[in-house]
Formats: C-alpha cells, sequence, structure tokens
C-alpha cells in the first residue's frame, strides 16, 4: 500500500470515528501534497509525487510545527504548543522510524564510500546519496555539518 493510499485510509477513518484534530492534520497533509503537484505540473512535471516527495513535505511539516511549538512555549501559549505537539505526533504516524545518532554516521560514511568523495567539494554528491535512500529517516540539516566534518 502506498503512503498516499495509506493517507487516504487514514483520513476516511478519522472521519467515521468523528476525530476532528486528525482529520484537521490529515487534510493538511493532502492540501500540501495537492499543492506540491500543482507546482510541479507548472513546472511541466507529469503532476503526480510519489513516496519519496511525500515524506520529505511531511519531514518539512514536523519541522515547521516543532519550530511553532517551541514559539508557542516560550511565548506562554501552552494550549497552541500542543496542538502543533499532537499534529506532529499524527504526521509521524505516516514518518519512517527516525535514525539513531549511530546509524546516522553509519550512513554518512557509507554515503562518502559510495559516492567516492574525498574532498568538501563532493559533499554534494554524498548529500544527494543520502537524500536518495534516507528520505525522512534522517534530518538533512544536522546531517550536513557531519558530512562536512568528515570530508575536511
Amino acid at each position: 500500500m502506498s503512503l498516499r493510499e495509506r493517507l487516504q485510509a487514514a483520513l476516511k477513518d478519522a472521519m467515521r470515528a468523528k476525530e476532528a484534530e486528525r482529520l484537521s492534520t490529515l487534510r493538511l497533509i493532502n492540501a500540501a501534497i495537492k499543492d506540491r503537484e500543482i507546482a510541479s505540473r507548472g513546472e511541466g512535471g507529469e503532476g503526480e509525487v510519489g513516496d519519496p516527495e511525500i515524506l520529505a513535505i511531511m519531514g518539512k511539516m514536523v519541522k515547521q510545527r516543532q519550530e511553532s511549538a517551541r514559539a508557542y512555549e516560550e511565548g506562554g501559549r501552552l494550549e497552541l504548543a500542543e496542538k502543533e505537539l499532537n499534529e506532529i505526533r499524527v504526521i509521524e504516524e505516516f514518518l519512517p522510524r527516525q535514525l539513531s545518532a549511530d546509524e546516522v554516521e553509519a550512513a554518512v560514511k557509507a554515503a562518502i564510500a559510495e559516492a567516492g568523495a574525498s574532498s568538501i567539494r563532493d559533499m554534494g554528491r554524498v548529500m544527494a546519496v543520502l537524500k536518495g535512500k534516507y528520505t525522512g529517516q534522517m534530518d538533512f540539516g544536522a546531517v550536513g555539518p557531519k558530512v562536512k566534518d568528515l570530508l575536511a
């Protein structure tokens, strides 16, 4: 079952169970996917986005909600922070398990070897390998400095 089909099934289940918050979050995910499809059609693409792109969209959504929750907590708006954290939990149901620090380190070293990288100039190739294999499983913003350290 593809990720899109799982999302649609979860959306229908949330409607039947009258779970308003879950339904709202699932609709946000679908809206983000449709936005990406519309944008890709405008760029001359085929319009359908695959599972890797959907995982990237959801990863970005989680990151946005983490930042919002942090800002709400700092501002003393705990009920809004809680709402953002609940949305994160719903989105993460569809994301693959996040890699541990040791697994990330091993994946980075394997990607460097696979790309034949020897200097910092090869960082783009290493990141491309990582994104191809581990989309949704690691935070690429945090991985970038590790790749840089290993290539330096």
